[in-house]
């Protein structure tokens, strides 16, 4: 029994470390706005990518933002077709209208995006890169 306790502690500590990271780096006030904005960006981009990319990138975040990355998630219904950088931003502006109208959706979505990068592999950042359009690639900086 103490083993899974122990892997709560520490999908709980790591994920907190995450969001504090996220708060510190991106333009948000509070753990809640991070945890706001990295929710809203993964909902959005998972939705836009083949399920076996969808998984492979859940595969390396810590097992509780992992859960909140698959919430919610139709697998039948993606990848979405909205493929162009606006209609990426209006669908990231959905998600965070539901939680605040503090945050704005592009700077939120880069600041998100910049953090993945320093929090996934190289590998699997090229390969979720490759398969989203260069237009929506443009927030990727």
């Amino acid at each position: 029994m103490q083993m899974s306790i122990s892997s709560f502690n520490h999908t709980l500590e790591k994920s907190n470390a995450w969001l504090k990271e996220l708060s510190d780096a991106g333009p948000f006030n509070s753990y809640e706005e991070a945890y706001t904005a990295l929710r809203s960006v993964l909902h959005c981009l998972r939705d836009r990518l083949l399920v076996d990319q969808a998984v492979h990138l859940a595969s390396e975040m810590p097992m509780l933002i992992r859960g909140m990355y698959y919430e919610g998630w139709k697998p039948a219904a993606t990848p979405h077709k909205e493929r162009t950088k606006e209609d990426f931003i209006e669908s990231v502006r959905n998600c965070l209208r539901n939680a605040t109208n503090r945050l704005e959706p592009e700077e939120t979505t880069k600041a998100v995006l910049h953090f993945l990068n320093k929090k996934i592999s190289d590998g699997e950042i090229s390969h979720v890169k490759a398969e989203l359009p260069q237009d929506i690639l443009t927030l990727w900086q």
